[in-house]
């Protein structure tokens, strides 16, 4: 094989297909790029087993053909070169890379593309269409509620199921749990729901560009994605989700309201003394205010009030201060509200102007 393309156009995709390979053996197929040349087109694939990602660009291609080669060692051997065409050559099983017009001469082994996994695909009609920053603000709304701990797998990911009008995003790590439920225009297949593994979104987050559409397709055991000319799939998750509805109060007695930033600002503060591995903040809910108490320890103790709108008798919360910074910090507008009828059960922590999004979080008990 042979072609030439400029070095940006190639080290955009190379970069984006590093993360969709397998590093920890550098001797894997896996870690591996898969380049394949014809038409004047460069397709570009690479896969761990778990994700897999192909892209295609235009080159102007000399020799069909194609190839892998030891993707980390493309990806700094572009990013050192000059920006200018470049020449690619495959010989005596050798990768030649040499900028246009420089004296630079890069070689690295190849790996016949026989041995790189085939990657998953799907016909294009069965794609459906969700706008691609929706799609994203939901992710971020859930994601720091994804549990990290792997002996309950089922919980490491996002929970997706259809809904009247649209999807609705979960996550929860048993201890606090955030939910989306969002209405689309445009009226989408129905679907059983599935678990996505976190990396997906992370990859997501790099692709996006926020605007236009996400393609989407769901199969039994796989997620694809589509944005522009890059489409990237993922195994799911799979495992029994729990009913997560049981832990939704369907009513909740007191409402104390305050600004986002206001309570932002405090638990930054707060925290710094907090020493416990609980991670334990107090908060002292009256209608003069919210007193945030850190726990007194030998470093010393925080306490700092804000003001609130609330009506009901003196109450004390005792909760992990990440579980409240973490949804207000991805929260849009200036108020929210913590909603509970008692402070030893579930809280409800919701953004202003009935958003379609909310959090639930369980206080410690008083003797943890």
């Amino acid at each position: 094989m042979k072609f030439v393309c400029s070095k940006e156009a190639i080290l955009t995709e190379i970069t984006y297909s590093m993360d969709f390979t397998s590093q920890r053996n550098s001797l894997s197929i896996t870690s591996n790029v898969y380049l394949e040349t014809y038409n004047d087109i460069l397709v570009i694939r690479a896969t761990d087993q778990k994700l897999g990602f192909s892209t295609h660009i235009a080159v102007q291609t000399l020799e069909e053909g194609k190839t892998t080669v030891f993707c980390e060692k493309l990806l700094n051997i572009l990013r050192s070169l000059p920006e200018s065409n470049v020449e690619f050559n495959v010989e005596d099983g050798m990768f030649t890379i040499k900028p246009v017009g420089q004296n630079i001469d890069f070689k690295l082994r190849t790996i016949s593309t026989d041995e790189f996994p085939a990657l998953e695909a799907v016909p294009e009609e069965q794609y459906f269409t969700v706008p691609q920053k929706s799609f994203s603000d939901m992710a971020n709304q859930t994601m720091f509620a994804i549990s990290e701990d792997e002996t309950r797998y089922f919980l490491c990911g996002l929970y997706l199921e259809r809904n009247a009008s649209g999807m609705n995003m979960v996550a929860t790590d048993g201890r606090r749990l955030s939910i989306v439920e969002r209405t689309f225009e445009e009226e989408l297949p129905m679907f059983t729901p599935i678990i996505i593994g976190a990396k997906f979104f992370t990859e997501l987050k790099k692709l996006s560009t926020d605007e236009g559409v996400l393609k989407l397709c769901i199969t039994d055991q796989l997620l694809f994605a589509k944005i522009a000319q890059r489409t990237f799939y993922t195994t799911l998750i799979k495992g029994q989700y729990p009913n997560y509805r049981r832990v939704i109060p369907d009513s909740q007695t007191y409402s104390c309201t305050m600004r986002i930033q206001d309570m932002l600002d405090a638990l930054k503060r707060v925290s710094l003394l907090v020493e416990n591995k609980a991670k334990r903040i107090f908060l002292d809910i009256s209608e003069a205010g919210v007193l945030l108490t850190s726990d007194e320890s030998e470093v010393g103790e925080a306490k700092e009030i804000i003001p609130c709108q609330y009506e009901g008798p003196d109450s004390k919360v005792s909760l992990n201060y990440t579980y409240l910074l973490n949804p207000l910090k991805a929260m849009e507008g200036e108020y929210f509200s913590i909603n509970f009828t008692e402070p030893t059960k579930a809280m409800t922590v919701k953004p202003e102007s009935n958003r379609d999004y909310y959090h639930i979080i369980m206080p410690m008990q008083p003797n943890s």
